[in-house]
């Protein structure tokens, strides 16, 4: 699965090797709100990263509710923020994240025609 439609930004993508490099195994919770025609959603996971690629993006092996599966973040490390130690509760799985390393969150609107 891959984040492949337009982000909230029209910014190009900031992508820092040795940023990206640090972020291998470590944990990342991730909040993703849908805008669409019939309103919005938020989806909410985490997971370890695997690899990271200035192309393809940031490879994250979901854990909890979605474990096993690798997600594929787009390769943009701008909205990534230093998380604050403690217990993060995913709203719309229930699932309590602790002490994950980062979090990131993006807005996605449908394409532009």
């Amino acid at each position: 699965m891959c984040l492949n439609t337009e982000l909230s930004s029209h910014e190009p993508p900031v992508w820092n090797d040795e940023f990206a490099r640090k972020l291998v195994e470590l944990t990342v919770l991730v909040g993703i709100t849908h805008v669409g025609k019939e309103g919005s959603r938020t989806e909410q996971f985490y997971g370890k990263v695997q690899s990271v690629d200035p192309t393809r993006g940031i490879a994250l092996r979901l854990l909890g509710s979605r474990d096993g599966s690798i997600y594929w973040l787009p390769p943009d490390l701008t909205n990534f923020i230093e998380a604050s130690p403690g217990e993060y509760r995913l709203r719309t799985t229930g699932e309590t994240v602790e002490n994950p390393d980062y979090t990131v969150t993006w807005t996605i609107y449908p394409k532009s025609t």
